[in-house]
């Protein structure tokens, strides 16, 4: 179901934003996702990690249609779940596991691009400063790098 629902968000041309702290578990999902995806999509990838405000002038030059934000996000289900929100889907939602509120960014993505914005999340087990990523997150990873690679294109 998240396949098919992320299939029908990736239109026009996409930027891939990766967002969290890989020195907090599973907060480290972004940009381990966005490591991941370097030169195997054509989409312009952006590894925000926990300031993903300082990327907004360079994600809008794009001029993306479409804007996946990858976060770890705590939507109240099993660790490792995956599921896809719209920007307006997570707005007030607290999906966030960061101090910076992903319902800013959404809106100020929104507001300087145009662009439709999703949040492409996983459900963290632990994100306490010097953890390991969990197990179910590394396998909700796996997942989603093999959907964006079926979805964007696999170059290697």
């Amino acid at each position: 179901m998240v396949l098919a629902q992320l299939r029908e968000c990736l239109r026009g041309k996409v930027v891939i934003v990766g967002v969290g702290n890989s020195l907090r578990g599973d907060d480290g999902l972004g940009p381990c996702l966005i490591q991941q995806l370097r030169r195997r999509v054509t989409a312009p990838l952006f590894d925000c990690g926990s300031v993903p405000e300082n990327f907004l002038g360079p994600i809008r030059r794009q001029h993306p249609d479409t804007i996946l934000v990858l976060d770890a996000a705590d939507f109240s289900a099993d660790p490792g779940e995956v599921r896809i929100f719209d920007s307006n889907t997570w707005r007030g939602g607290g999906l966030s596991t960061h101090n910076f509120s992903l319902d800013l960014f959404a809106d100020l993505l929104v507001e300087s691009t145009g662009a439709r914005v999703y949040l492409l999340a996983v459900q963290p087990k632990q994100i306490g400063f010097g953890q390991a990523m969990s197990t179910e997150v590394k396998e909700g990873c796996r997942k989603l790098r093999q959907w964006l690679l079926s979805s964007l294109g696999d170059q290697s």
